[in-house]
């Protein structure tokens, strides 16, 4: 029987689709809506870093005596909310239910920064403790090698020794610095 023949009478099983690593997946449609928290996150930093300022503060305690006068002391057929200021409480309640996720959000944000900057901080007092180990241990080596080096003062006096010896042995040197003969040199 041929290869070809047998290739051609079995039944071969569908085959699945491969998936490619090389390759990203087909975009996926999602019930809810995209948004990058990123940009999101430095919204809420915004928002929070200008909440705990002193013109929030301000400008908050304006628009609530403004209202509180037009509320009172304004014409009777534009008052849209009358003396328990139900609708004012509202607009306080749901501000600081929107403004506290927002800070937290904001807090977190700032927790996982410094938490990056402090494992930097640690890796590199790390490296530092490491570079000051290494060098220390340099130094000690150096010290240890300049006990053997040869110094000004040690070789002065190995030189002062051998003036000594030559002199004891009575080399004769003529006052031009030329050399001449031991009586018992042949």
């Amino acid at each position: 029987m041929a290869p070809d023949r047998d290739r051609e009478s079995r039944t071969e099983a569908p085959r699945q689709p491969r998936f490619r690593l090389d390759q990203p997946l087909p975009q996926r449609r999602r019930m809810l809506p995209e948004y990058d928290p990123e940009a999101f996150g430095r919204l809420s930093e915004r928002i929070a870093r200008f909440l705990g300022t002193w013109r929030f503060i301000l400008w908050m305690t304006a628009t609530i005596i403004v209202w509180i006068i037009w509320n009172v002391a304004g014409p009777p057929g534009l008052r849209f909310d009358e003396f328990p200021f139900i609708f004012l409480t509202l607009a306080l309640s749901l501000q600081a239910s929107y403004a506290a996720p927002l800070i937290l959000l904001a807090q977190n944000r700032q927790a996982d920064r410094d938490r990056v900057q402090y494992e930097q901080d640690r890796k590199q007092n790390e490296r530092s403790i490491s570079d000051t180990e290494y060098l220390t241990r340099e130094i000690a080596a150096l010290r240890m090698g300049l006990g053997e080096v040869a110094t000004r003062d040690w070789i002065r006096s190995e030189i002062q020794d051998l003036v000594r010896d030559l002199e004891e042995q009575q080399v004769l040197i003529r006052p031009d610095g030329a050399r001449g003969r031991d009586p018992g040199d042949r």
